[in-house]
């Protein structure tokens, strides 16, 4: 099959969705794969590099869609020349890439009315065959390493306790509240930075995880099951709310540092930090806010912004992996090559293969219709 790499036109984007590495393996493998002209420029992978893997480079978006039967990239479709990426997609072409369907039906319809298959990388499972294939678990880990980094630069002191003539610094607080794949790796680049660190989370099957990194777990008693299947969050009642932000406001008011990456799929992200709880930190503290594209964990977040509450800085940084965009585009690529390496099998995609948990998941759209069971099951709501 022949795989269209388009470049990202989101303004923020800097990733791109095929490394020259992952294409020259697919080429290997029989694929047909084609480049948008200065794709992977901002990810520092050239056109001669692709060129040199065997890919074929293409002048333009238009050109690029003509010959591909699967187009792959890491955002959903922008516009191009004016009019919407989708408009030039092939009837009936495959489109892989993060969809974010849930906050942008408008492209579903558009989908439809081409007849596109769309696939949906968030929705990849978390399970042990699709551990190759996770985009976002390998997208979180970065963003979870930036935020720290992001955090020690920021604060007026040091992450290590330090022993000198002059006396002993402590060491830097630092607080993560949720301790999904984003929480675990702050944590763990907090601790390699010397900080001591509080961790906070909903479900007590992470105490185990957060504990052999070195970080105290915020024991929280618990009076219902607060995961789903896949392992993510669920919505809390308003009473359990309630005893969260107490517990939170006690150790946010003693943190250098809250990294907050608390998300429930399918809706905005939990307020979890209200402005009366930053008015506790001591000034210079800095609250990093991962789940910013969601509407953010901190009442006072603003989405791509820095916020100034009384010497508290609060980031509401979006697409963090982009700022780290050899290395993410690097991570990102081998889950695609090895998701396409999954579902292509005797050069199709049979869409009808229901052994197929992974694909069948993923599926978003096809033949002219919403076929997502997550999709819909959130839609009704």
């Amino acid at each position: 099959m022949n795989v269209g790499v388009p470049k990202e036109r989101n303004k923020n984007e800097t990733r791109v969705a095929l490394t020259p590495e992952s294409a020259k393996r697919l080429i290997e493998k029989g694929f047909k794969v084609f480049i948008e002209k200065g794709a992977g420029d901002a990810a520092f992978c050239t056109d001669t590099e692709y060129k040199t893997a065997g890919a074929a480079i293409v002048s333009d978006y238009k050109k690029l869609c003509e010959l591909s039967d699967i187009i792959v990239k890491v955002k959903s479709p922008e516009t191009y020349k004016g009019k919407s990426e989708i408009s030039y997609l092939k009837s009936g072409a495959f489109l892989i890439c993060l969809q974010d369907p849930i906050n942008q039906p408008k492209k579903i319809t558009e989908y439809n009315k081409k007849k596109i298959v769309s696939l949906a990388l968030e929705f990849i499972p978390r399970s042990t065959l699709a551990q190759s294939m996770d985009v976002l678990s390998s997208m979180a880990s970065l963003a979870g390493y930036k935020a720290v980094l992001i955090g020690a630069e920021s604060i007026p002191k040091i992450m290590p306790m330090m022993m000198t003539a002059a006396g002993t610094i402590s060491a830097a607080k630092v607080l993560v509240i949720g301790a999904g794949v984003a929480g675990l790796q702050a944590i763990a680049t907090s601790k390699r930075l010397g900080a001591t660190v509080d961790a906070f989370d909903t479900r007590p099957q992470v105490k185990e995880e957060v504990m052999s990194l070195g970080a105290k777990f915020i024991d929280l008693p618990l009076t219902a099951e607060m995961q789903d299947e896949q392992g993510y969050a669920k919505l809390a009642s308003p009473e359990f709310i309630k005893l969260e932000m107490e517990l939170i406001d006690k150790y946010i008011s003693k943190a250098d540092i809250c990294i907050t990456t608390a998300l429930v799929f399918g809706r905005k992200a939990p307020v979890l930090i209200k402005d009366y709880m930053v008015k506790n930190m001591r000034p210079g503290s800095i609250i990093v806010d991962l789940a910013a594209e969601a509407g953010g964990n901190c009442e006072l977040t603003k989405p791509g912004k820095i916020v100034d509450v009384n010497g508290v800085k609060i980031y509401g940084i979006e697409n963090l992996p982009a700022q780290l965009p050899y290395v993410a585009s690097r991570l990102f690529s081998k889950n695609v090559e090895n998701l396409l390496l999954h579902i292509v099998r005797d050069g199709k995609i049979n869409l009808d293969d229901k052994d197929d948990a992974i694909l069948q998941r993923i599926l978003l759209t096809r033949d002219g219709a919403l076929v997502s069971e997550i999709v819909k099951s959130v839609m009704k709501k």
